[in-house]
């Protein structure tokens, strides 16, 4: 007799990977898309949505490790190597482009998950910059009065307080990338390297 078993999880691993697109598409254009629109959206009932995601947070964890998985592979491929200054630039420009499309959808989550389980979530791209910061200490191009963490933290606060100016049509979409770099790289400079100085 054949099992229906790997039938039965393939079908939910299916049905999992619907919902998860569909709360990752409708949570990043809208941070309170209901439930009942995400699952009609996957094609599929409220209860076979509970079914797999017990709550609405597990839901918006989901969407956003997707996001974050996606968004992983966009910035190893980013070159960080050479003069730390400029490989900065350019992880914050493809990171720019990844917080920006999933503003809302981190909104959502904002609202529903703890925010260490968030920051525990983005750890990757953290570790990244930290590895840039450390890397800038070390050719004399960034400062080294304040903590690498709380340096790496307020990169991710401007990221963040942009792609939310840039939702509110403060910021213009030209202008949005230039503003997070000058800003940051701003922030980092040590004192000989910074123009304000």
């Amino acid at each position: 007799m054949t099992s229906t078993r790997p039938r039965r999880r393939a079908d939910a691993e299916r049905s999992i990977a619907r919902i998860t697109a569909a709360a990752r598409d409708l949570l990043s254009r809208d941070p309170d898309a209901t439930i009942d629109a995400i699952a009609e959206a996957a094609g599929v009932g409220r209860m076979t949505l509970y079914g797999h995601f017990k709550t609405r947070a597990d839901l918006v964890e989901a969407a956003l490790v997707a996001v974050l998985e996606a968004g992983e592979a966009t910035l190893a491929a980013v070159d960080l190597g050479g003069d730390a200054r400029e490989a900065l630039s350019r992880l914050l420009a493809s990171s720019w482009e990844l917080v920006a499309e999933s503003a809302a959808l981190l909104a959502s989550a904002q609202g529903v998950l703890p925010a260490g389980r968030i920051r525990e979530l983005h750890g990757g791209a953290g570790d990244r910059v930290a590895d840039l910061v450390r890397r800038g200490r070390d050719q004399g191009a960034f400062r080294t009065d304040l903590p690498v963490e709380w340096l790496v933290n307020v990169v991710q606060y401007v990221l963040h307080g942009a792609a939310e100016e840039h939702r509110a049509g403060r910021i213009a979409t030209a202008d949005a990338a230039r503003i997070v770099d000058a800003t940051v790289q701003s922030v980092l400079a040590a004192p000989s390297h910074n123009p304000h100085t």
